[in-house]
């Protein structure tokens, strides 16, 4: 799924001494075309994984709400840019930089920038996400895209793509550059049988995913552990509940790269999850069960994982993934093992 976002780059014509002389004093640096090409990469599992674990008649109700809720977060459409272009020596400063309000698939602008070498980086759909925005910006290696701090978040609002390319604008060239953005976000989803179970209320939580991204070096931070509080979408004429949310990805392995591996296939087992999902259970007799859910396979980005479960009378939940390791506290009480905020 692809849609291209064309921007023409132009060399100042007229206004030379505007546009160049603060960065390059070759006049004649300023008056060559350039043009670059944006594509959005959406590589996403959405429709494969929705369509594989919410196969049976009682998961259409779960399937059609997750596919709305997800829709306009795994997609092609930018509705905002960023585009910044910076000095590869020194300190990397930003030399230029624009903001637009896109709202299409395909657009075009006039930018006026001299001939030189740039480290260029692009990020889509910031603007309208509350949780995320781009932080220091003025500089190539510590622009990242990063959460709001708190122990317990709300999910990401929007699809964030992000891209890097290094250009060399030569004098006196017809030259054209792609440059594609690559989703920087993923989801996850909690689907439960709740028929028969009596349960009053449920509510759901998330945690083991990056805190930021450092959109130069694309590299993910994990510098604390924030609780992501999902959403419950509301299901009409269904006995399931369903959650979900949207944040940056989890680790790829818990063993260091450093240390000799590459392989991003799974963590060290049960008891070392690469991230959780955490389900608290009210009981009518005011008790609170707490289930987590631990998930040895990594949530990369651009992926959605949808976890299914059946909910029980004391609250305790069994997945149907085999793969999925649960803890149960029956007569769990707040504080005990973690400060969840209602």
């Amino acid at each position: 799924m692809k849609r291209i976002l064309r921007y023409l780059l132009l060399g100042a014509v007229v206004s030379a001494l505007a546009s160049c002389a603060l960065i390059d004093q070759d006049l004649s640096a300023c008056e060559e075309d350039y043009n670059l090409d944006y594509t959005l990469e959406l590589v996403t599992n959405m429709t494969t994984e929705l369509e594989t674990q919410l196969s049976l008649e009682a998961d259409v109700a779960a399937r059609t709400a997750l596919t709305d809720y997800l829709g306009g977060i795994f997609t092609e459409f930018a509705h905002d840019v960023d585009l910044s272009f910076y000095d590869v020596t020194g300190d990397s400063l930003r030399l230029h930089h624009e903001a637009h309000i896109m709202d299409a698939s395909e657009t075009s602008y006039t930018l006026f920038i001299p001939v030189r070498e740039y480290m260029h980086t692009a990020v889509a759909n910031v603007v309208g996400n509350e949780v995320v925005s781009l932080k220091e910006s003025e500089r190539c290696h510590t622009s990242a895209l990063v959460q709001v701090l708190g122990d317990t978040i709300p999910p990401h609002q929007t699809g964030l793509f992000t891209a890097r390319l290094p250009m060399e604008i030569r004098e006196g060239e017809d030259q054209e550059f792609d440059v594609n953005l690559y989703m920087a976000n993923c989801a996850s989803a909690l689907v439960l049988d709740t028929l028969d179970s009596g349960v009053k209320d449920v509510r759901v939580f998330a945690s083991g995913f990056a805190t930021g991204f450092e959109i130069c070096d694309s590299l993910y931070r994990f510098e604390y552990s924030p609780i992501i509080r999902t959403e419950q979408i509301p299901l009409k004429d269904s006995q399931e509940l369903c959650f979900a949310a949207v944040h940056f990805p989890s680790r790829e392995n818990l063993l260091s790269k450093a240390v000799g591996t590459d392989d991003p296939a799974v963590g060290d087992g049960t008891d070392h999850p690469l991230w959780t999902i955490r389900v608290y259970s009210y009981l009518e007799d005011g008790s609170i069960t707490e289930c987590i859910l631990g998930v040895i396979q990594p949530l990369l980005p651009g992926k959605v994982r949808v976890i299914k479960g059946k909910l029980y009378s004391n609250g305790s939940l069994v997945p149907d993934d085999t793969t999925v390791g649960v803890c149960i506290t029956l007569d769990w009480k707040p504080g005990l093992n973690y400060d969840i905020i209602f």
